[in-house]
């Protein structure tokens, strides 16, 4: 678009074309309040065309009818009702139209047809023309046969479909016309004819009629309401600036109809009369009806077209990607491959480029190797590890516009080795584009001037070049899976070759794993006998030795040594050596204590032990703070006499507590938590290695100390 097409279409947008302080003079405007449904305001004849005392009264009384009640029943999200009988004026009858706008209620009135249709009678005639529109076979004889139904519907001299494009100019596809008017068929319109404010206003309000063009609008009264949003008014005054534009068409009257797919708008219906030319209420709400289900058939033919692309698509790249599973390199599988990607997504080149590696395979019509190599990094800029698509090449990578001929337009997708992307190519197609007048022959507006039309809409032919067949989503989205296939086929195949030398390196690993587990059992067992062997040493040195202090240390060490030999006996006999459950551990060494203690120990040790697996290494230190913990409540709790321990282990989430309780004499008055005996050293040393805490509380009476730690150290 040149300067002064952009120029002129922002000078439009800034026209307040909601706010016109006026409607025009066919219909009547009330302007009522949302709490007390009383008149505060109105605009047009409605002294001598409604009632003589209008302001202040209530709208159930002007209106003849219950007016609260047909708005209090609306549904939600609905802001606007038809009221359901016609409202008596002074010397004619009005359809009433009550729209809710905040704190005002705005109501249309338009003169009633003279001779209305019966509603059957509209009814079957929309049936009719929207199963017609069900039978059209493309997008083109749907849209013409928009045309036809709504010119014979509305009685204008000119129907036109017209359809937005991605630039926003717009072109008529279809029309129906008398012989006596100018037809605009295949015409295309700039932006600037129809601006960003008054494209919104088509989706909120989607009909809109101007009986004459040379009408004398009617003022909003009182002045105060002059800016007062009228958006949803059909009755709104329209532009001067649009007014003006629709005189330099020849036009003294028009209708336009919003075609609306998807919450946007995809086009407009546009009628022009030579003459004067009033359409009732009830006509132009059939022929928003026609519109709103063209947009519902294009919605549905658009989708099934879409659809259909990428079912061709999905299938397409299917077919391929399977030639990427072998064991080929990726060179060797595009050079057999190159054609049938090139076809598929409908290029006239396909390109596979290895940027690092100066490698540049094309197939079709494309660019010199060195210029591709350069496209296709600046691509992979752009892209973003994203598909990258443009139908304009030349406008926005310099280099392109020397060879439009060979590529004006580029999909390109980078694969996930950098680097490496897959291009299509499509050359440009020169077009003659018929513009209803010259786009670049726009009034140039500036914010010190008031806003004219352009005055010309002579057919005006511009050939445009550097412009390529658009890519449509689906094809984008196609090539985007295609790239994401690949990139998994090859890792994949990448994948299985280091899964084929793992499996070697495993089996080797099993071999020798094998033979160390034979080795270790070996030396546990042996380690085991020894231990057995050192505690039988120890427990016939104890005999020998006597009752006493010696005994006593004698036992103490024949303890903890169990506890280790336990780990080592548990070793040899589990499958897996790494862990071990902690419950029946401590149980079994419990079972050992009970015989290293003697008979009248061994009733008195209580046990309440979950189970909870835990590492080997992590077993033999806890193992060795149980003992002492035991050893320490036998020679103290009760003055070395047997009384009661109990033992218990439970889980808390990712942590165990292991806690001993007795019912002996309790901790002396200010001793501390911890003694300075070996078995206390030992206790504080081993708590330490397993980032534990100890906690030593009064059990009432008796003593309660427990451990806690984490199950994962």
């Amino acid at each position: 678009m040149s300067e002064l097409r952009s120029t002129d279409l922002t000078a439009c947008n800034r026209e307040p074309i909601h706010i016109p302080g006026a409607i025009q003079p066919h219909g009547l405007l009330l302007i009522a309040s949302a709490q007390t449904f009383t008149v505060t305001g109105g605009a047009g004849a409605i002294e001598t065309r409604l009632a003589r005392e209008w302001m202040g009264a209530k709208l159930d009384a002007l209106m003849g009818q219950d007016v609260v009640s047909q708005l209090t029943s609306l549904p939600v999200g609905v802001s606007s009702v038809a009221l359901k009988e016609p409202v008596c004026g002074l010397i004619e009858r009005f359809d009433a139209i009550v729209h809710c706008a905040g704190e005002h209620l705005l109501v249309e009135l338009e003169p009633t047809s003279e001779h209305p249709t019966r509603a059957m009678a509209r009814l079957w005639s929309l049936d009719r023309t929207a199963r017609g529109f069900e039978e059209a076979v493309d997008l083109v004889e749907l849209c013409r046969r928009t045309a036809e139904a709504v010119r014979a519907l509305t009685g204008f001299e000119r129907v036109m479909v017209y359809r937005f494009l991605d630039d926003e100019s717009g072109q008529v596809i279809a029309e129906d016309r008398d012989l006596t008017s100018k037809g605009f068929l295949h015409h295309h319109f700039p932006a600037a004819d129809i601006p960003s404010q008054a494209r919104a206003l088509y989706v909120r309000n989607r009909a809109r009629a101007i009986p004459d063009v040379d009408y004398e609008p009617a003022p909003l009264r009182p002045a105060k309401l002059a800016g007062l949003d009228l958006s949803d008014v059909g009755l709104r005054s329209v532009s001067p600036v649009h007014l003006q534009y629709l005189r330099n068409m020849g036009v003294r009257a028009s209708a336009s109809f919003s075609i609306v797919r998807g919450g946007a708008l995809w086009g407009l219906i546009a009628c022009h009369h030579a003459t004067p030319h009033l359409v009732p209420r009830e006509t132009i709400v059939a022929a928003t009806a026609l519109a709103n289900a063209l947009g519902r058939q294009v919605a549905a033919r658009e989708e099934q077209q879409a659809y259909a692309r990428r079912l061709r698509l999905r299938g397409a790249t299917d077919e391929l990607l399977v030639e990427f599973g072998d064991d080929r390199v990726l060179l060797d599988i595009m050079g057999g491959l190159g054609e049938r990607l090139r076809r598929v997504f409908d290029a006239d080149g396909f390109a596979y480029v290895d940027v690092d590696a100066c490698t540049v395979q094309l197939h079709g019509i494309g660019p010199e190797p060195e210029e591709m190599q350069a496209l296709a990094a600046w691509a992979e800029q752009q892209a973003r590890r994203e598909p990258f698509a443009s139908r304009r090449l030349g406008e926005i990578y310099a280099d392109a516009a020397d060879w439009p001929e060979r590529a004006s337009g580029l999909l390109a997708v980078p694969l996930a080795q950098e680097g490496r992307a897959l291009l299509w190519l499509r050359v440009e197609r020169v077009e003659e584009v018929r513009w209803a007048g010259d786009p670049d022959k726009l009034h140039l507006a500036s914010p010190d001037l008031p806003l004219t039309p352009r005055r010309s809409f002579e057919t005006w032919v511009e050939s445009v070049r550097g412009l390529a067949r658009a890519w449509t989503p689906e094809t984008i989205a196609a090539a985007r899976r295609l790239a994401r296939g690949i990139d998994e086929a090859r890792f994949h195949r990448r994948l299985r070759r280091l899964n084929r030398e793992l499996q070697l390196t495993i089996k080797e690993r099993d071999e020798l794993l094998a033979q160390q587990e034979l080795l270790m059992r070996e030396v546990d067992h042996r380690v085991q006998n020894s231990l057995q062997m050192v505690s039988s040493y120890l427990m016939f040195q104890a005999r020998e030795v006597g009752p006493g202090e010696v005994a006593d240390r004698l036992a103490e060490a024949q303890a903890r040594l169990a506890a280790v030999g336990l780990v080592h006996r548990r070793l040899y006999r589990a499958d897996h050596p790494e862990m071990i459950d902690l419950g029946e551990y401590l149980g079994d060494l419990i079972d050992d204590l009970r015989t290293a203690l003697g008979s009248e120990w061994g009733t008195m040790l209580h046990a309440q032990l979950a189970s909870i697996s835990i590492a080997t290494e992590r077993a033999v230190p806890i193992g060795l703070v149980m003992t002492e913990l035991i050893i320490n409540s036998c020679k103290y709790a009760y003055d070395g006499a047997p009384g009661p321990i109990h033992l218990t282990l439970e889980r808390l989430g990712e942590r165990f507590r292991f806690t001993l309780a007795d019912r002996g004499r309790g901790a002396a008055p200010g001793a501390p938590a911890q003694g300075s005996g070996f078995g206390s050293r030992v206790i504080a040393a081993t708590v330490q290695r397993l980032s534990a805490t100890l906690e030593q509380s009064d059990n009432n009476p008796g003593l309660r100390v427990a451990l806690t730690a984490q199950i994962d150290g």
